[in-house]
């Protein structure tokens, strides 16, 4: 209680990062962080400190090393970024957060639709050579995001693989990882017709809708359901850390796409009001 106390007080004195969480926010977080370890040294960083630096690099881009010196150290907070990733503590976070927002939009927590779309993406010389291909279509060297989304636009499942994947056998994977938690009715662009439709429907037990372009329609073109996931690969690149790939492993790539949805879902289910607090009372 008393750690707490001093850990308010002292978040009191910096002036807030606007990724910072505001107290709304981070009550719908906090359940999900875990908490010290019983028995062992005291934690000496306060936990909502560690969310708002990875949030922070998340949404400015800046490196690890690069960490403005009133957050945790970089090391610190890269560690936990680490093992909340692998002990599932980062989907925890994402998925609860995914099912409140479908349940305040009147949506059953379970999707029961959604769509499947890749994104290729240039890849930092931070990226090693055997994690990353040339996408010949795109004409881009670097990685693929292959992405699942509820029929909001949410993110349900993300694989990061070599760009020099093919959208199907990327598909293939996603999917199989979403079978268990997703939709019976995935809709998908062209570049998943073929052979495909009947995998999914074999081992998925899903149904792969392949949405066409208009015969006859030159350019671009607004398409049912698809616009909906090209909007989720927008919001995802609005983060600094996500229009590259600066991450050495695919797994933390992954990471910084649930941490970029976390800071969306949370700032839908806790908008802040008013004024915040690191902006001029003066109007602009």
């Amino acid at each position: 209680m008393i750690r707490s106390v001093v850990a308010r007080r002292k978040r009191r004195k910096r002036t807030p990062y606007p990724s910072d969480l505001t107290d709304a926010q981070w009550e719908l977080i906090a359940p999900m962080v875990p908490a010290a370890l019983p028995g062992g040294r005291p934690a000496i960083h306060d936990r909502r400190r560690i969310v708002e630096a990875i949030l922070y690099v998340n949404r400015t881009g800046c490196s690890w090393r690069q960490l403005p010196h009133d957050f945790p150290p970089w090391q610190t907070v890269f560690g936990y970024f680490q093992r909340w990733n692998e002990s599932g503590v980062t989907d925890r976070i994402h998925d609860a957060l995914r099912a409140k927002l479908r349940d305040r939009s009147g949506r059953d927590p379970m999707a029961s639709a959604g769509m499947v779309d890749a994104q290729a993406v240039k890849g930092a010389d931070t990226v090693g050579t055997e994690t990353r291909g040339w996408d010949g279509g795109k004409r881009v060297h670097g990685r693929k995001r292959h992405v699942v989304t509820d029929s909001l636009g949410l993110l349900v499942v993300v694989l990061v693989t070599a760009a020099s994947v093919q959208d199907r056998d990327g598909g293939r994977l996603a999917l199989s990882r979403a079978k268990t938690v997703m939709p019976s009715m995935v809709w998908a662009d062209g570049g998943y017709a073929g052979r495909l439709v009947a995998w999914v429907a074999e081992h998925c037990r899903m149904t792969l809708d392949i949405v066409r372009k208009p015969k006859g329609k030159l350019g671009f073109s607004v398409l049912p359901h698809r616009w909906l996931i090209e909007r989720t690969l927008a919001w995802i690149v609005r983060c600094r850390r996500l229009d590259h790939d600066y991450e050495r492993l695919p797994a933390h790539s992954e990471a910084m796409i649930k941490w970029a949805m976390i800071g969306l879902m949370t700032r839908r289910l806790a908008p802040a009001r008013g004024r915040h607090p690191w902006q001029s009372t003066r109007a602009a």
